[in-house]
């Protein structure tokens, strides 16, 4: 995971937080009026210098956040799952809610504040369950499709400059050409005039931070990331090498001096506490749709991967599909966003790399603890990490992207109105550079074509069904668990030990819905009522026999039911 101080740091400073553009006349003859042009506008050069300080904080905050929802995670959740400001989120803060050098529709400092509230909205959610329900009501289909088109993006943003190895930009005919030339030969426009596929830090990008890691990866050797991002770095280092990272201008020298403090604590200046709560103005029905797709994205992301995590250490019941703490880690993971907009980062999510710990065995929060130390650490690094130019992590974007899009198998490809939304989903995501845009084509498909054909094989009563209807994965608003969590229920219920959990807690199951359960009902007892109407709970006094018996029902370790005799 520590590839993404540096690989966070870089996305986010391409938006130039909360660096203004000097726009007054005596620089008006740029035309440039959001410094684009650093080779000859002198206001952008100073725009640039103002960046590299916000790049530098973000090393800082990065590392920070990480490092405390880390260790809060392994401390009161009991998970071995680390957080960090998330891949995909951060492309999307950064590329299409503020835009490069603030293009965006949404400024900086707007976007943190929606930040902010996500994490609030949240906490919420999470304390009433309602995220996790929302979480498992979104179509089987679209979540897939979601994370392997961010995995797209992130390839998108790979091949780009800003933070990528350059090997494509923007073009006036298409939408895409070839690029991968010198600075030098770049046109106000960062198209390329000649030179292209020429630049050498495109090919050590490609050879020493893609192929290099690639090969590690394909024999499964540890830190294969962090290790091709280190030595694309290293080889960059030096000032007069052709691929230098601190070329002789004022932004290298700048950056060079603070590489050359190696070892340093950088407080936070610039981007510290520096939402805006002007929410009313003319950016607010931007601030909105930014808002709401963080929150949509944040219920994929960080539910799938607490979900996913929580499986794969063990840690789920297969009764309830849920996983104990799940509650204390959703909050966790809920505050560690609000907390991290407060340093200027984007939302923090669970990180999938957190299987590699486990995979070496730490199943507890122990594994997070150590990780959230080792962040700790790294905040007196920040020189080192600052340094690391875009060619040594664009190819860690596009080998993250086909890790992410590798989930494209598990789409059900067999029936259209699964696939059809799916495929559009992934593909609209890269092509129009907008996460919010692939999710809202996708449910806004999902549900055309799937309200239609149930609309048309109910007029005609089940004589028209669409070809591998059959096939078609299960949806209903009815996920299992409920809409209210377990804690809730009980507190309605008038129980004075509501903070408990029961057996089958998590969920309310009519005996028909469960073919599982009825499959275990001989094994586990029986107190289960053959009517059609039967409702379990975590209330077990429909297990007590009749006319007040002083019996406690007990399972045994087979699931068999026991009673034994006991004073009252």
């Amino acid at each position: 995971m520590a590839y993404i101080i540096s690989v966070n740091a870089s996305i986010v400073k391409s938006t130039g937080g909360n660096c203004s553009c000097d726009r007054s006349p005596e620089f008006a003859n740029f035309n440039d009026p959001y410094c684009l042009d650093v080779t000859n506008n002198p206001a952008a050069q100073a725009y640039e210098l103002c960046a590299l300080e916000v790049q530098q904080d973000l090393i800082t905050g990065t590392a920070a956040i990480a490092a405390l929802s880390s260790f809060c995670m392994g401390l009161f959740a009991n998970m071995p799952i680390s957080l960090a400001p998330g891949m995909g989120l951060n492309a999307y803060f950064a590329y299409q809610v503020v835009g490069v050098n603030g293009q965006g529709p949404v400024p900086y400092s707007l976007a943190l504040t929606a930040v902010f509230v996500e994490g609030l909205i949240f906490v919420a959610l999470s304390i009433l369950g309602l995220r996790q329900w929302l979480a498992r009501a979104i179509p089987s289909s679209l979540k897939i499709a979601s994370g392997a088109g961010i995995g797209l993006y992130l390839a998108l943003i790979g091949l780009t400059y800003n933070a990528g190895i350059g090997a494509i930009t923007q073009s006036n005919s298409d939408p895409l050409e070839l690029a991968g030339c010198k600075p030098s030969l770049r046109d106000s426009n960062g198209l390329c005039t000649s030179g292209k596929m020429q630049n050498p830090t495109l090919w050590l990008g490609v050879f020493c931070g893609g192929i290099f890691t690639a090969f590690l990866m394909m024999y499964r050797i540890k830190g294969a990331i962090i290790a091709g991002i280190l030595l694309v770095s290293i080889i960059s280092w030096p000032r007069d090498s052709p691929v230098t990272a601190f070329p002789h201008t004022p932004a290298g020298d700048f950056s060079f001096d603070f590489f050359k403090k190696v070892v340093t604590f950088h407080p936070i200046k610039k981007v510290l506490v520096a939402q805006d709560w002007n929410i009313t103005g003319e950016h607010a029905g931007q601030f909105a749709l930014a808002l709401i797709t963080f929150l949509y994205v944040d219920i994929l992301d960080a539910t799938g991967t607490l979900y996913s995590m929580a499986r794969f250490c063990g840690a789920i019941d297969e009764d309830t599909g849920d996983f104990e703490g799940s509650a204390v880690a959703y909050v966790v993971d809920a505050l560690a966003i609000s907390i991290g907009s407060l340093f200027g980062c984007p939302p923090v999510t669970a990180f999938i790399e957190s299987g590699a710990g486990i995979s070496e065995g730490g199943t507890t929060g122990i594994t997070a603890c150590v990780t959230g130390l080792c962040f700790f650490i790294s905040i007196f690094f920040a020189p080192f990490f600052a340094s690391i130019p875009p060619w040594a992590t664009g190819c860690t974007l596009i080998l993250v992207g086909a890790m992410m899009a590798r989930a494209c198998t598990d789409i059900n490809w067999r029936y259209i109105g699964d696939s059809v939304p799916a495929f559009l989903t992934l593909a609209v995501m890269p092509f129009t550079y907008s996460i919010a845009y692939g999710l809202i084509t996708g449910i806004v498909v999902y549900t055309i074509l799937n309200t239609g054909a149930w609309l048309i094989m109910k007029a005609s009563d089940g004589r028209f069904q669409p070809d591998n209807y059959d096939q078609k994965d299960p949806w209903t608003y009815k996920v299992r668990g409920g809409l209210l969590p377990g804690w809730l229920k009980r507190l309605c219920k008038g129980k004075r030990d509501f903070w408990r959990d029961w057996d089958f807690d998590a969920e309310e199951l009519r005996s028909r819905d469960s073919y599982a359960m009825s499959l275990g009902k001989k094994e586990r007892g029986s107190g289960m009522s053959t009517g059609p109407e039967t409702v379990l709970t975590g209330d077990r006094n429909w297990e007590l026999p009749p006319y007040g018996n002083k019996t406690d029902v007990s399972i045994g370790e087979m699931g068999t039911v026991g009673s034994s005799r006991r004073n009252v």
